[in-house]
């Protein structure tokens, strides 16, 4: 990677679900003349339109987007990965670019290329199947009591509930038989451009109001017809997402239709609560009020 001058700059303008980050970037890239970034994990996959708020084509026109609808839920993808394709591209950016705009909601995703993460190695294939099925057929408490065999540190820290990162430390530990707390040395990468970190934020009230307003809208465009067509492919952990896991139950018979919209609500508002929490570590607020 070569190395721009200290005048370029990654501008990261992030913010919880539904706070109005697609507008506000897409202005902002207009005004500054600056290519957007997107680091939404959800939003690389295009068959999930509806239920990820992925822009329009009106959208992705006012601006120069990239990473929006560029895997299958097929394809496999990590975060390393991001971060490696990412830095390659903002070196072919800056140099037509003084700035440029990385946006989304996906905490790990922003760190990774603001700060680096740790070289953790893929698993093979069999092991990541192995462990999907162990999360599959006997629940999240079996992936629990492997982590506290594997690696009771990482146990004692990690939070119970975050299954995804509960499942990798499952996978490392198996594929290199170290625990994964030993790869997870937080060294803070430099990078040669300039960060400014931002999020979007509004007031509770109102963030709240616009994530309920933000579900209906999507299902008056269709998100039980799209979730319908992914069912067959639910096992993917793409569709591991808020909107689709409760529809998936939806379909399933599980719950009524409006039992299953007042969930989605009720977690996306979790999701934006934890998101803001992670952001004022070390991100600037901007705080919006039309």
């Amino acid at each position: 990677m070569s190395s721009p001058t200290s005048d370029k700059t990654l501008l990261v303008i992030s913010g919880p679900t539904a706070v109005g980050k697609t507008e506000y970037t897409i202005a902002l890239a207009q005004r500054l003349d600056a290519p957007i970034l997107s680091a939404d994990s959800r939003q690389f996959y295009r068959e999930m339109r509806i239920g990820t708020a992925y822009p329009s084509n009106a959208e992705l026109a006012r601006a120069e987007h990239h990473f929006v609808g560029m895997l299958s839920i097929h394809d496999y993808y990590n975060v390393s990965m991001f971060e490696q394709a990412a830095l390659r591209l903002l070196d072919t950016l800056f140099e037509k670019h003084d700035t440029v705009i990385m946006t989304g909601g996906s905490p790990q995703y922003i760190q990774a290329v603001c700060d680096g993460i740790d070289e953790i190695p893929d698993p093979d294939p069999h092991i990541r199947q192995y462990v999907n099925n162990l999360y599959l057929n006997n629940g999240l408490e079996a992936i629990r009591a492997q982590v506290q065999l594997l690696d009771p540190d990482f146990a004692a820290t990690v939070n119970p509930n975050d299954h995804k990162r509960l499942i990798r430390a499952v996978e490392v530990s198996l594929q290199t038989g170290k625990p994964y707390s030993q790869f997870l040395h937080k060294t803070k990468r430099e990078r040669p451009f300039r960060i400014d970190k931002n999020y979007l934020n509004r007031p509770r009230e109102v963030l709240f109001d616009r994530i309920n307003r933000r579900v209906d809208k999507m299902m008056e465009m269709g998100l039980l017809e799209e979730v319908r067509s992914l069912l067959p492919y639910r096992h993917l952990n793409a569709l591991n997402t808020v909107g689709y896991k409760e529809l998936f139950r939806y379909l399933d018979g599980d719950c009524t239709l409006e039992e299953t919209v007042a969930d989605i609500k009720t977690h996306t508002r979790r999701y934006a609560k934890r998101q803001i929490t992670w952001f004022k570590r070390d991100f600037n607020e901007i705080l919006l009020t039309d």
